[in-house]
Protein backbone atom coordinates (compact mmCIF):
# COMPACT_ATOMS: atom_id res chain seq x y z
CA UNK A 1 0.00 0.00 0.00
CA UNK A 2 1.32 3.47 -0.64
CA UNK A 3 1.91 6.17 2.26
CA UNK A 4 -0.57 8.89 1.94
CA UNK A 5 1.78 11.41 3.20
CA UNK A 6 4.07 10.50 1.11
CA UNK A 7 2.33 11.78 -2.47
CA UNK A 8 4.24 12.93 -5.08
CA UNK A 9 2.93 16.21 -4.96
CA UNK A 10 3.09 16.40 -1.46
CA UNK A 11 5.57 19.47 -1.75
CA UNK A 12 6.50 22.80 0.27
CA UNK A 13 2.75 24.63 0.31
CA UNK A 14 0.69 21.32 -0.69
CA UNK A 15 -1.02 20.52 2.41
CA UNK A 16 -4.59 20.27 3.07
CA UNK A 17 -4.41 24.27 3.94
CA UNK A 18 -2.86 25.63 1.13
CA UNK A 19 -5.80 24.27 -1.16
CA UNK A 20 -8.62 25.60 0.98
CA UNK A 21 -9.85 29.34 2.31
CA UNK A 22 -7.47 32.63 1.62
CA UNK A 23 -3.44 32.53 2.43
CA UNK A 24 -2.46 33.99 5.70
CA UNK A 25 -0.05 36.53 3.47
CA UNK A 26 -3.68 37.68 1.32
CA UNK A 27 -4.92 38.07 4.82
CA UNK A 28 -1.97 40.43 6.40
CA UNK A 29 -1.50 42.19 3.54
CA UNK A 30 -5.42 43.37 3.45
CA UNK A 31 -5.67 44.22 6.79
CA UNK A 32 -2.64 46.19 6.53
CA UNK A 33 -4.25 48.01 3.85
CA UNK A 34 -7.65 48.75 5.63
CA UNK A 35 -5.78 49.92 8.66
CA UNK A 36 -3.63 52.34 6.10
CA UNK A 37 -6.48 53.91 4.07
CA UNK A 38 -8.25 53.93 7.28
CA UNK A 39 -5.63 56.26 8.98
CA UNK A 40 -5.59 58.09 5.55
CA UNK A 41 -9.01 58.88 5.90
CA UNK A 42 -9.10 60.01 9.44
CA UNK A 43 -6.33 61.92 9.41
CA UNK A 44 -8.16 63.81 6.42
CA UNK A 45 -10.99 64.46 8.46
CA UNK A 46 -9.29 66.05 11.51
CA UNK A 47 -7.50 68.40 9.62
CA UNK A 48 -4.49 67.03 8.55
CA UNK A 49 -4.12 68.10 5.66
CA UNK A 50 -2.72 71.23 6.86
CA UNK A 51 -2.63 74.46 5.40
CA UNK A 52 -4.40 75.73 2.82
CA UNK A 53 -5.68 72.79 1.35
CA UNK A 54 -9.02 71.55 0.28
CA UNK A 55 -12.49 72.86 -1.31
CA UNK A 56 -12.31 75.97 0.97
CA UNK A 57 -9.42 77.44 -0.47
CA UNK A 58 -11.04 78.47 -3.63
CA UNK A 59 -14.06 80.39 -1.54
Amino acid sequence: MTDPSRRPDAGWGSGDDATTGVRRWVKVTVIVAAVVVLLVVVWLLIGGGGGEHGPGRHG
